[in-house]
C-alpha cells in the first residue's frame, strides 16, 4: 500500500480518481503551484513542502498566507516543512521520495543540483518517481541560467506584440498567461508520464518553462509567421482575421459580436436589417470585409449603439450570432450561466470561515474534481506525513529541536 493509499488523498472521505498517488510540491509563486492545484483537486495526495521559518527562505511572491491568491493556489494539500539547506532535510525528503510518485519543483538548474534534489538524485532513490519542472526559459540554453517572470515571459513570447490597439505599444494581458499555460501544461506532462509508466515501469522528467509555454499559446498566431510569413500585428479588439469581429459600444455599455464566416454574416446582417451589406461589393465577401474593416465596423457602430446591450444579445443569439456581454468580474461571477456551471466552489477555513474559490475549467462525469479542503497552515501535517513515512515520535521531535522541521 502506497503512502497515498494510507493517507487518503487530501482530509475527508472523498476518493478523487487520482488518490492513489502522491505528490510532493517543492514549487513556489505561481506556475508550480499550478500544475500541482491540477492534481491536488483530483484528489492526489498532495504534500506541499515549505522550509521552516527558522530557515529564513524568502517565500516568493503571492502576498500573505490567509490572502485570496495563496488560498486559491494551494487549496486541497496537506502541508509540512522540511529545511532542505540541511543534509538531514535532505535525507528526509528522499524518504519520503521513495514512496511518492510525483515530484514538482521550479528552482532554478543550478540551486536543485546545490541542494541534491535535481532529477538523477531523486531518480537514484526512486526509479518510478516522475520528476517535473518548470523554468524561466528551459532547464539549459543560453538564457537556461535566467530567472524567469511572466511578463517577461509575455514580452519575449510574442504575446505583448500582438495584445493592445493598434500603435498603442506592447500591452501585457491581464492575467500571467505564461505562469498558467507553463503550469497546465507541466500538469498534463505529469499525467502522460504517469500514463506511459504504466507501460515501461520507469518514471521520467517533464520539463515546461515560460517561454515554451507562451510560445506554444500564440497558436494561429505563430503559424501565420511559420507558414505564411506574416508578422502578426496589434489588432486591439478586432479579430485578426475574422471580420467584423469586436467589441462595439450600445446605448448602455459594450457588447463583444462575432459575425464571421458568411453563413452568421448573414444572419447578422438581417438582425440589424442590412441586408444590402450582403451584395455591396466592399462587404459582401470575406476578402472584401477584411480590406474595408474600418468601414463595416463604423456601420455597425452607428446601428449598435442605439439599443441597450442585453436587448442585442439576446437578438443576436436568438439568430445565432456568436454575442455577449463584456462583464466585469463581479458580474461575471453573478451571470447566471456562470453559476450553473459551478464557477466559484465555497470551502470552509478554520480562521476565515467560508471562502470561495474559483473551480476547475474541465468537468468529468463520473469522477468530477472537488474542493473540500482550504489552505493549510505552514507544517500543519508534518508530524503526520513523517509518521506515514515510518519516523518515530522521538524522532520528529528531535528534527524539529534541530530546526530541521
Amino acid at each position: 500500500m502506497t503512502g497515498a493509499e494510507q493517507a487518503g488523498g487530501c482530509e475527508g472521505n472523498w476518493q478523487g480518481p487520482l488518490a492513489r498517488f502522491r505528490v510532493l510540491d517543492l514549487t513556489r509563486v505561481r506556475a508550480g503551484p499550478t500544475a500541482v492545484r491540477q492534481l491536488a483537486d483530483w484528489g492526489a495526495d498532495v504534500i506541499k513542502i515549505e522550509a521552516p521559518r527558522t530557515a529564513h527562505v524568502d517565500d516568493g511572491l503571492g502576498g500573505s498566507r490567509k490572502s485570496s491568491d495563496f488560498q486559491n493556489l494551494h487549496r486541497n494539500k496537506r502541508a509540512m516543512t522540511l529545511n532542505l539547506k540541511e543534509p538531514d532535510g535532505v535525507e528526509l525528503l528522499k524518504k519520503l521520495v521513495a514512496d511518492a510518485d510525483v515530484v514538482v519543483e521550479n528552482y532554478r538548474p543550478e540551486v536543485k543540483h546545490r541542494l541534491g534534489v535535481d532529477y538523477e538524485s531523486l531518480r537514484a532513490v526512486n526509479p518510478r518517481l516522475v520528476y517535473a519542472s518548470i523554468s524561466g526559459f528551459g532547464e539549459d540554453g543560453p538564457y537556461g541560467k535566467r530567472p524567469g517572470f511572466d511578463q517577461i515571459a509575455q514580452g519575449m513570447g510574442g504575446l505583448m506584440s500582438i495584445t493592445g490597439l493598434p500603435g498603442q505599444g506592447p500591452v501585457r494581458a491581464g492575467i500571467p498567461v505564461a505562469d498558467l499555460t507553463a503550469g497546465l501544461y507541466c500538469a498534463q506532462g505529469i499525467l502522460i508520464a504517469l500514463l506511459e509508466r504504466e507501460v515501461s515501469g520507469e518514471g521520467q522528467w517533464v520539463q515546461s518553462s515560460l517561454l515554451q509555454a507562451q510560445v506554444a499559446m500564440l497558436d494561429f498566431q505563430a503559424t501565420r509567421y511559420l507558414i505564411d510569413g506574416t508578422i502578426p500585428p496589434q489588432a486591439g479588439n478586432n479579430h485578426p482575421v475574422g471580420i467584423p469581429t469586436g467589441v462595439f459600444q450600445t446605448k448602455d455599455g459594450y457588447i463583444n459580436i462575432a459575425a464571421t464566416g458568411d453563413a452568421i454574416y448573414r444572419r447578422f446582417c438581417a438582425v440589424i436589417g442590412r441586408e444590402d451589406l450582403l451584395s455591396d461589393p466592399d462587404y459582401a465577401t470575406p476578402r472584401a470585409r477584411s480590406k474595408n474593416r474600418d468601414g463595416i465596423n463604423a456601420i455597425i457602430q452607428e446601428i449598435v449603439i442605439a439599443r441597450t446591450s442585453a436587448e442585442w444579445v439576446e437578438d443576436f443569439n436568438m439568430a445565432g450570432v456568436p454575442c455577449g456581454p463584456i462583464n466585469d468580474i463581479k458580474q461575471v461571477f453573478d451571470d447566471p450561466q456562470v453559476q450553473h456551471l459551478g464557477m466559484a466552489v465555497p470551502v470552509s477555513h478554520p480562521d476565515m470561515g467560508e471562502i470561495r474559490l474559483v473551480g476547475q475549467g474541465v468537468k468529468l462525469s463520473r469522477t468530477p474534481s472537488k474542493i473540500i479542503n482550504a489552505t493549510p497552515e505552514q507544517g500543519a501535517h508534518t508530524d503526520a506525513v513523517l509518521s506515514e513515512a515510518g519516523v518515530d515520535p522521538d524522532a520528529i521531535a528531535d528534527y524539529r529541536a534541530r530546526g530541521i522541521i
